[in-house]
């Protein structure tokens, strides 16, 4: 009989100890990807499963990561986790109203005060909710990330009045709340996916675009931007999500495993991305980046430009879904 390998005495121990039987656990990689770079806490959260998946396997299940968006924009990500060519993503939960329209509340402006309100929610009912009415379009919902507030960045102008905004020409993601948000405050919406949006800002094709402070930080938009305005317009929870075929090719033993290291990243994740928000906004400045932060008189203009955008979308994605939403944000406050 032939000795086995330390590797695989390792692996066999791992499975012992998690109580799973090897012959429901396959040799599986699991591509997993996404539009941040390496180093950024998405990233970050992301090399955390994968080590916790192969920890957790006895090294049988593998992730291979796909940062930068090399494998496309997340709309062509998000096809390919339906027809079952890419295993894995995260994306902004808004992104997902292509699918399920429910998803475009997570989209709506100034919905949440801070990061804690949106985890209760998202964590609780109502997010499960959302994530379970994926399955039906070959999705499968593992719980969200964070990714921070969104801000405003341009080249042209520093934004002190809420009508400085008008006539930009702003880059969105692709989801049609954010371009009649930024239409309703007068700039010209742009929808592109990230991936070429550095040589679009590089090459003045457009003027400026919104992300959270650790992407603008992590993009080297610093390089290409002058003035960041503070607006925290949008907080967009990260759908964590894997293919529904993939899925429903697993054992139960490895649902498991996929569930258990989804959880404990998320854990992880949403610590390193907050962590990473609170130094992001020096290292900004420290860049040459000209900070504005709006007086909340300013923020009141935009909040009453908007409203029009809010009424459309609770129009679309249904009252009781904007409703039960609100319900829940009110029980966390109390």
């Amino acid at each position: 009989m032939r000795r086995r390998t330390l590797s695989a005495v390792i692996a066999a121990a791992a499975l012992a100890a998690a109580g799973l039987a090897g012959a429901q656990v396959k040799e599986r990689t699991i591509k997993f990807a996404f539009q941040n770079q390496t180093g950024h806490p998405q990233a970050q959260g992301a090399q955390k499963f994968a080590d916790l998946v192969a920890q957790k396997s006895g090294g049988r299940m593998s992730v291979k990561l796909f940062p930068g968006g090399t494998l496309g924009g997340d709309l062509q990500t998000v096809s390919a986790l339906q027809g079952g060519t890419v295993e894995m993503t995260v994306l902004n939960a808004g992104i997902l109203a292509a699918q399920v329209k429910e998803f475009a509340v997570y989209d709506f402006p100034f919905l949440f005060a801070n990061a804690q309100e949106a985890d209760a929610v998202a964590d609780g009912p109502f997010g499960r909710k959302l994530l379970g009415m994926l399955d039906a379009r070959q999705l499968h919902g593992l719980g969200y990330w964070d990714l921070g507030f969104r801000n405003l960045t341009n080249g042209r102008r520093p934004i002190a009045r809420a009508e400085d905004i008008a006539g930009l020409k702003i880059r969105v993601i692709q989801s049609p709340i954010y371009i009649d948000l930024f239409a309703a405050l007068g700039a010209n919406a742009t929808p592109m996916p990230f991936p070429e949006l550095f040589p679009a800002l590089e090459q003045r094709v457009v003027d400026g675009q919104e992300n959270p402070n650790t992407v603008i930080l992590s993009s080297r938009f610093a390089e290409v931007q002058k003035y960041l305005t503070e607006t925290r317009h949008i907080y967009n929870p990260q759908a964590l999500v894997v293919s529904k075929r993939f899925w429903d090719s697993l054992s139960a033993e490895e649902k498991k495993i996929v569930e258990a290291a989804a959880a404990e990243a998320t854990v992880f994740q949403r610590q390193v991305s907050r962590g990473a928000a609170d130094s992001a906004l020096a290292a900004l400045k420290q860049a040459g980046m000209t900070v504005t932060e709006l007086p909340p008189a300013e923020v009141a203009k935009l909040r009453e430009k908007v409203r029009p955008v809010i009424d459309k979308y609770t129009a679309s994605v249904g009252e009781a879904t904007v409703k039960e939403l609100m319900a829940e944000i009110a029980k966390v406050r109390k």
